[in-house]
C-alpha cells in the first residue's frame, strides 16, 4: 500500500530584503497553535534572513486530513519545502512542532542547516489534553456568538485564562455569523497517541542544534536529556528562566537572543 499524498500546506511568508541570499528558517508550531502566533517573532527574524511560518495539518488554515504520525507531518513540511523550492534551510520547531523538525532532520539532514528545538525532547509523553480537548469540544457543541460566550464554554473544562486565549486562537467566524472551531479536533484526537509518541526516522541528527527550554516547564527535564542527545548528538541545550512550555511567549526576547544568536553562528 503507498503511503497517502502529502497535505498542501499554507503558510506565512516573510522575505528579507537586507539578506536574500542567507538560508531560509522554516517555523513549526507546537498542537493546537499555527502560523499566526509567530508572526511578531517573523518580523524580527525576517532583517537578516527569509522566513516561512507553516500551518500544520488540521492547524490554522491547513486541510484537515486524517493521521497525525511524525513520518506523515514532516512528508507535508518536505513537500512545501520542495514546492517553494527550498534546498536547505534551518529548522525550528516548538513542542510538537520540534518533533516535526527532528523527524525530518533525521530523515532528510541534507535539507537541514541546523535545528532548533523549542522546548520538546524526542521521547514519549504522557496523555495531557483531556481538558483541552473536552472544552474545545464544548464550544464546537456551544456555537458561540462572540468570543465572551466562547470563553466561557472553554472556561466549564480550562481553569486558566492564558490557556484559554491560546486555545481561542483557533476561532474564526463562520458563515452563519457564529465562532467555529478552523482546528481538526476530530482528526488530532483520533491520532493523539502518534502526537505524543516518539519523532520519526532512525539515525540521530549530527547537525548544528540549539535546544531551548524553560526552566518552569516540565517538558525537557534533566532525565531525559541523555535520551535527548543520542538523537541530537550536537545539541546545545539552553535553559531560559522564568519561562514555561510557551517560552517563546513567556520570555520572547530571550528566545529570539538566542535563536539569533545561534543562527549568526552557521556559517553553511
Amino acid at each position: 500500500m503507498t503511503d497517502p499524498a502529502p497535505v498542501e500546506l499554507q503558510y506565512l511568508d516573510q522575505p528579507s530584503d537586507e539578506h536574500p541570499d542567507a538560508i531560509p528558517l522554516v517555523v513549526i508550531h507546537g498542537l493546537l497553535g499555527s502560523a499566526d502566533n509567530w508572526r511578531s517573532h517573523l518580523k524580527v527574524w525576517q532583517t537578516s534572513r527569509r522566513v516561512i511560518a507553516i500551518d500544520l495539518r488540521n492547524h490554522g488554515r491547513s486541510p484537515h486530513a486524517e493521521g497525525m504520525s511524525y513520518a506523515q507531518m514532516s512528508a507535508d513540511v518536505l513537500a512545501l519545502m520542495d514546492k517553494l523550492s527550498l534546498s536547505r534551510v534551518h529548522l525550528l520547531g516548538h513542542s510538537m512542532g520540534g518533533k516535526v523538525a527532528i523527524s525530518l532532520a533525521r530523515q532528510n539532514p541534507e535539507r537541514v542547516a541546523s535545528l532548533v528545538v523549542a522546548d520538546i525532547a524526542p521521547v514519549a509523553y504522557e496523555h495531557g489534553h483531556d481538558d483541552v480537548f473536552a472544552a474545545l469540544a464544548r464550544v464546537k457543541e456551544g456555537q458561540p456568538a462572540n468570543r465572551r460566550e466562547a470563553d466561557d464554554l472553554l472556561a466549564e473544562h480550562v481553569d486558566s485564562r492564558p490557556t484559554r486565549l491560546f486555545l481561542a486562537t483557533n476561532l474564526v467566524r463562520s458563515e452563519q455569523g457564529g465562532l467555529t472551531l478552523r482546528v481538526g479536533l476530530d482528526q488530532i484526537r483520533n491520532d493523539y497517541d502518534a502526537i505524543i509518541g516518539l519523532p520519526s526516522g532512525d539515525a540521530a541528527y549530527q547537525g548544528p542544534t540549539l535546544v531551548l527550554r524553560g526552566d518552569e516547564s516540565p517538558y525537557v527535564s534533566d532525565a531525559m536529556l541523555p535520551t535527548l542527545r543520542e538523537i541530537l548528538p550536537s545539541a546545545r541545550v539552553v535553559t531560559l528562566k522564568q519561562a514555561g512550555h510557551w517560552l517563546h511567549a513567556d520570555q520572547p526576547a530571550a528566545f529570539q537572543q538566542s535563536v539569533d544568536v545561534f543562527l549568526s553562528a552557521q556559517r553553511t
